[in-house]
């Protein structure tokens, strides 16, 4: 692919508890997936994200998740589906009032942990996600779902036409069926700049990632992850970035 774009988690300290370094992050990536408060950031950081992001011409998305701020939205709630859709709305609508505060706006979801990961096969959250987005679509400000590809929400989300975009995981590591390898495994999280920078050269040049077990997968995706909260995430990103222009990839914003 000749151009990708690079997404970060992040927004994601709350109070005075710290998380990740957004600022140095954003000199990096071209997309910033910002916390909307029920899994981690609170309205002060959320703006100070949204500010950080527009003052670089990064698109902002809404890091969305399910109510579980002291999990870290790491673990699955069992939600009714109107539940979680009204909860959907209230964090994207959140993110796009404040976000308006700074002159810039909201362009796409992108689910975060538990819930991420639970609608790649769970047809009642997924439906969730999609309807959420779907009420919150028209007036010249569409929102676009960043999905793992694959996921029956991206099914859902291309029938009700929503636009997808598939995203791979520079830090993560893949099981042979395509999704990710659990945190509580061990090698869960690829902490090398190296390693991580040649993964997504190959990934660009070749559409594909190798599994734990080494199988080659084929990877759909117009977007690369970076997390915010990665052991040494500036560093990783950093070199993710340098390989990628040296291998004569261009970076951009896929919204």
């Amino acid at each position: 692919m000749s151009s990708i774009d690079l997404n970060s988690d992040i927004g994601e300290s709350f109070g005075a508890w710290r998380m990740g370094d957004d600022e140095a992050i954003l000199d990096v990536v071209t997309s910033a997936n910002i916390a909307c408060g029920f899994h981690a950031g609170d309205p002060s950081q959320m703006r100070a994200t949204a500010r950080g992001a527009a003052a670089r011409d990064v698109t902002i998305g809404a890091h969305v998740a399910y109510r579980d701020l002291a999990g870290f939205g790491r673990r699955f709630v069992d939600a009714s589906t109107a539940e979680l859709t009204d909860d959907l709305i209230y964090q994207i609508g959140a993110l796009r009032g404040i976000a308006a505060a700074e002159g810039a706006r909201v362009t796409y979801v992108k689910p975060h942990g538990a819930l991420y990961n639970t609608i790649v096969e769970h047809g009642g959250h997924a439906r969730a996600v999609v309807d959420a987005v779907r009420a919150l679509q028209g007036g010249g400000e569409d929102l676009a779902l960043l999905l793992l590809p694959g996921s029956r929400a991206g099914e859902l989300a291309r029938e009700a036409g929503i636009e997808v975009v598939g995203e791979a995981f520079a830090d993560r590591a893949y099981t042979p069926e395509g999704t990710l390898v659990s945190r509580r495994e061990p090698g869960a999280v690829i902490e090398d700049p190296q390693l991580v920078a040649d993964r997504m050269v190959r990934f660009a040049e070749e559409g594909v990632l190798e599994a734990v077990d080494g199988t080659r997968l084929r990877i759909d995706a117009r977007s690369i992850c970076l997390h915010g909260d990665t052991p040494g995430a500036v560093d990783l990103a950093r070199a993710v970035r340098r390989a990628l222009e040296d291998a004569g990839v261009t970076i951009g914003a896929f919204a």
